[in-house]
């Protein structure tokens, strides 16, 4: 009866090794007159003590956690502005800008320490936006798409799980992100055009309309979409890593601080993959957004292989320290509004029975 369960457990390309049921070398087998464990879902597992604001999966959980993203993502990104101005201005024009250090050098020089800051208001409305519609939906489509599959298979496949939540998530976080990231990119990499957004926008909207806040869209969601799908996928497996074989105890048992320690290294180490991936669909935004009249296919071309990859170190440095930043500050939200934050996924006592059957 459950003979395919097993095959589908260890054929997953996405699974966790497989709880092996073993007590001193020998496999144990499930003792009828032994008490069934509180199963715990992926979605809903929690300590039962702790005392809620509002129940997993409500609209007031929900809002929060949207509300987080806010922060998480507003501040981070608005506290390194200067760091993604010598970013852009590295990728659009790399024969002044050499190099990071260079990078700075050359715009404080013509523009003071206040030209380091330009573009901060399209970048914290921007990405506010999409911090809101990042966090709140990836918490809504993880449990729609939990129980669309099933408590059993929804560890067994938990990673795809995960890539597919952050995806949809994406999707429409992009799409409120996508003007204001226009916005940002023209007033920070190209001299005389605009410094403030009030003097931007309806510039833009004069020279190309409404497309010049949108054009860019697609190669967002180009770049986005699989920097998202690494930044929460890697996120939730490495914590499960961390806690499996670094923390020397369970998460139960572990302070709100040192919790908030392990989301931290969790969410660098998420960074710098993020960072990565995602690098050569940024290049493509940054030149795109500044142009008229290209195409992302032109600008790729263009670019060539060597080129996407301009700016790299500075971006790993930038995504890995705002990653890490977005989950601590995350996390802190739903810890300081006392929000359920389940623990590591458990293999659920009904799969682990099946899986004792079939071996």
């Amino acid at each position: 009866m459950f003979s395919s369960v097993a095959p589908l457990a260890r054929l997953n390309p996405f699974h966790a090794p497989q709880l092996q049921l073993l007590q001193d070398g020998v496999r144990k087998r499930p003792d009828p007159a032994e008490p069934p464990s509180p199963r715990r879902s992926l979605a809903a597992a929690a300590v039962a003590e702790e005392d809620y604001s509002c129940a997993y999966g409500s609209g007031r959980f929900f809002l929060l956690c949207g509300f987080g993203g806010i922060i998480s993502c507003g501040t981070t990104h608005t506290a390194l502005v200067p760091l993604d101005l010598v970013k852009c201005r590295i990728q659009v024009d790399p024969q002044k800008y050499k190099s990071i250090f260079n990078g700075f050098s050359v715009t404080v020089k013509e523009d003071g320490f206040r030209g380091l800051a330009k573009g901060w208001a399209p970048t914290f409305f921007g990405y506010s936006m999409q911090g809101l519609c990042k966090f709140g939906f990836y918490e809504v489509f993880k449990v729609l798409y939990g129980n669309l599959l099933g408590e059993e298979n929804a560890y067994l496949w938990r990673t795809s799980l995960y890539l597919a939540a952050s995806a949809s998530a994406e999707f429409f976080a992009d799409i409120a992100l996508a003007p204001m990231e226009a916005a940002k990119v023209r007033i920070q990499t190209q001299p005389g055009y605009a410094n403030t957004l009030r003097q931007a926008a309806p510039k833009m909207f004069a020279e190309e309309g409404v497309w010049a806040f949108y054009k860019g869209v697609v190669p967002l969601w180009m770049r986005q979409i699989p920097y998202t799908m690494m930044k929460f996928a890697c996120f939730e497996r490495t914590v499960e890593a961390l806690y499996k074989y670094v923390v020397p105890k369970p998460r139960s048992e572990c302070s709100k601080p040192e919790q908030l320690v392990v989301t931290f290294i969790a969410g660098y180490i998420a960074g710098v993959f993020c960072a990565i991936v995602s690098h050569p669909a940024d290049s493509v935004v940054s030149v795109l957004n500044k142009e008229k009249g290209s195409s992302a296919s032109q600008v790729l071309v263009r670019l060539g292989f060597k080129g996407v990859w301009k700016g790299l170190f500075a971006r790993i440095i930038m995504i890995g320290t705002l990653t890490a930043l977005q989950w601590f500050i995350y996390d802190s939200v739903k810890v300081y509004f006392r929000l359920p934050r389940p623990p590591p996924p458990e293999m659920p006592e009904s799969l682990k029975k099946k899986l004792a059957v079939t071996e």
